[in-house]
């Protein structure tokens, strides 16, 4: 990484009330280990070191606003593509388990083996999806938090999510800019699996001012053991949402 590279990733920390100056180097390292995976295998669209910087790293470490991950034993992140928001939040939490989950291997093998180079005990990938690792017996009601990044509507992360979350557990939820008919179908979906909305952070990603949301949505009771419903349906068929 660059010293504009690393001045950006201190910036946008800082912005956040984050403190990264001890692990700058790490953030460096996984900088190169992605562009150099990058390479070879298509694991992300931003190849840029600001766009890397600014929408992977601080993007990521976002979700710690509102401390909403503070003292969270295991945080399971729904379709981390290359890592992201887990491997950061590894990097700044390592007191903390995160289990990415993927459905493509070659990006949890690259999750993999970033985390080994960096000496991240506390990342343990899987490959897999949502709907079936909700009705394991290994996985169902056992997180205490679910993170994801922009996976889809919020009525369908509330159907792959809250059957993975113990009762009290959060999901933590990134998005853009969220409608008003979204965020209320994504109510009714709560209600529907045992969570409810608790908070709807609205602010700006820092530095570049993108819009983002956090949305962050209880474990107040147990998911019916019908959800979540088999593989795809909760994206063909969005709980109280037209599919779009």
């Amino acid at each position: 990484m660059t010293p504009e590279g690393e001045a950006l990733l201190r910036q946008g920390a800082a912005e956040l009330e984050l403190d990264v100056e001890a692990q700058v180097p790490a953030f460096a390292q996984l900088m190169a280990l992605l562009q150099d995976a990058n390479s070879k295998v298509n694991l992300t669209a931003l190849k840029t070191e600001p766009d890397i910087v600014l929408k992977h790293f601080v993007d990521s470490l976002s979700c710690l606003r509102g401390g909403y991950l503070d003292g969270a034993g295991q945080v399971l992140d729904l379709g981390t593509g290359a890592g992201f928001p887990a491997l950061p939040l590894a990097i700044l939490r390592p007191d903390t388990t995160f289990v990415p989950l993927d459905s493509i291997r070659k990006k949890i093998e690259f999750v993999r083996a970033a985390a080994q180079t960096l000496g991240l005990n506390n990342v343990h990938p899987q490959v897999g999806r949502a709907e079936t690792l909700g009705r394991d017996p290994a996985h169902r009601e056992t997180y205490d938090r679910v993170v994801c990044r922009a996976v889809a509507a919020l009525p369908v992360l509330a159907e792959l999510a809250l059957p993975l979350l113990k009762p009290g557990g959060l999901l933590v939820a990134q998005k853009g800019p969220i409608t008003e008919e979204e965020l209320q179908a994504g109510r009714r979906a709560a209600g529907e699996l045992g969570g409810r909305v608790t908070g709807v952070d609205a602010f700006t990603l820092p530095v570049l001012g993108d819009a983002r949301t956090l949305i962050v949505v209880e474990k107040v009771s147990r998911t019916p053991k019908k959800y979540p419903r088999r593989e795809g349906v909760p994206a063909a068929q969005p709980l109280f949402w037209a599919a779009r």
